[in-house]
């Protein structure tokens, strides 16, 4: 049970999709609008990762390795067609406002990396979990940009408006909203110091020291080979220096062992 409760902790706050890992950003930054657009998006999206992890662990000795990822595909497609029918029968206001995003949950970064990376290695019971937890921490951060930009830009929550219509912004239901939004609530969680994928702290086990914040993408990649390299010679040169000192102690150490033999023998 502990392992659930991890599991379930690590979806939702320690390896957050939206706001830790930043993945599915097309979804996240198209369907936001409103807060219950998103919380309609990330409740789908749990489903179908939680079904999807469950099968897979279930076949993961069945599945050949070759195939694994067609297979895949083929498991998350039929619970996404599933959910897609049951949303267009029980809640048609939905499906129309979601659209096109949900059939393309199939190919959602979030779901086909959990089953690659947990689902297909780990117990079924630990899976569900684990595709629980990262569909919650998905819909959160979905639920969070939404209700903002519909306070921001519709003056309401849930589709209650308490603010008049001289005071909405506009923007903010529109796609650079979106962008906005969410880079207003990294720099909070840069601020209060949270789990973020561009928290400006280092870390010196990376090549590239590990600040998201200072990172100039190709530059970097480029530096990493000499940073590497760098880092070997370096470690090599340590290696090299300790040698060398344990040698003169051993050499000194038998120097003075053979001089006491010496006045000994003279004594």
């Amino acid at each position: 049970m502990n392992t659930c409760m991890e599991r379930l902790k690590n979806g939702i706050i320690t390896e957050n999709p939206t706001f830790v890992m930043m993945l599915g950003m097309c979804p996240t930054l198209a369907v936001t609008s409103s807060a219950i657009n998103g919380l309609g998006m990330g409740l789908t999206t749990t489903v179908v990762l939680a079904l999807s992890n469950i099968f897979i662990s279930l076949l993961r000795k069945v599945i050949p390795d070759k195939v694994r990822i067609p297979a895949f595909i083929v498991i998350v497609a039929s619970f996404v067609t599933i959910i897609q029918l049951l949303l267009k029968a029980y809640l048609p206001f939905l499906d129309s406002a979601l659209g096109v995003y949900i059939p393309l949950i199939v190919v959602n970064c979030i779901i086909l990396g959990r089953a690659e990376a947990y689902a297909s290695k780990n117990p079924v019971l630990a899976s569900a979990f684990d595709g629980l937890g990262m569909g919650l921490g998905f819909t959160f951060g979905l639920t969070c940009i939404g209700i903002c930009r519909e306070i921001l830009g519709a003056g309401a929550i849930f589709g209650k408006e308490f603010i008049p219509d001289d005071f909405h912004i506009t923007f903010f239901v529109l796609a650079p909203g979106a962008f906005l939004v969410l880079a207003f609530l990294t720099a909070i969680q840069n601020k209060l110091k949270l789990p973020s994928a561009t928290n400006t702290g280092t870390d010196d086990s990376l090549s590239c020291g590990g600040n998201c914040a200072s990172c100039v993408g190709a530059s970097c990649v480029a530096n990493k080979g000499i940073i590497e390299a760098e880092r070997t010679a370096a470690k090599a040169a340590k290696a090299q220096a300790a040698k060398e000192a344990a040698a003169r102690a051993k050499a000194a150490k038998e120097a003075k062992a053979a001089q006491e033999a010496a006045e000994k023998k003279e004594d």
